[in-house]
């Protein structure tokens, strides 16, 4: 359990320097920004408690807040994204799966990994673009952030997925 807190730490503090410092300056064609740090939620385990999933998520979504100058959007679609993240695991794991089974390609097949990191990773980029841009006044670039990024962040996902060991 204490190697566990250690290893989510280290991947929280590179998950926000990453995004902070590099991804944070990358906007592809002025509308896909790739939002990288929802990896972290979408690889929170089975048996890790509801509560602290939360807690991790919304403290990833302040820090991120801090440093991207978007008062309360990461944290709340963060949050949102860890209450669903648990029950919507559930949907794509066999009965039989052990308790500490972590979301990966390598685990669930590619296939079902792709679909339910696409899923969580289009949730997400929705609820971030909807609150930041809190109106539908030019909804067809609201539409064009809200694909570009998930579509970016998803290749960055499955990139990442690629390279990770079991």
């Amino acid at each position: 359990m204490t190697f566990d807190i250690f290893k989510r730490t280290g991947i929280f503090i590179a998950l926000c320097l990453t995004q902070a410092l590099v991804l944070n300056r990358i906007h592809l064609f002025d509308c896909a920004t790739p939002l990288l740090y929802v990896y972290f939620v979408i690889t929170m385990p089975r048996n890790h408690p509801k509560w602290a999933v939360l807690l991790w998520s919304f403290l990833l979504g302040l820090a991120i807040d801090t440093f991207s100058n978007t008062p309360g959007v990461a944290a709340a679609s963060l949050t949102l994204l860890a209450v669903i993240q648990p029950y919507y695991l559930e949907l794509f794991i066999p009965r039989e799966a052990t308790e500490n089974l972590v979301p990966s390609a390598a685990e669930l097949g590619t296939m079902k990994y792709s679909f339910f990191a696409g899923t969580l990773t289009i949730l997400y980029c929705f609820a971030f673009f909807t609150l930041e841009s809190f109106n539908f006044f030019n909804w067809l670039q609201w539409l064009e952030n809200v694909g570009g990024s998930a579509a970016l962040t998803f290749i960055l996902i499955l990139t990442i997925e690629s390279v990770r060991k079991k």
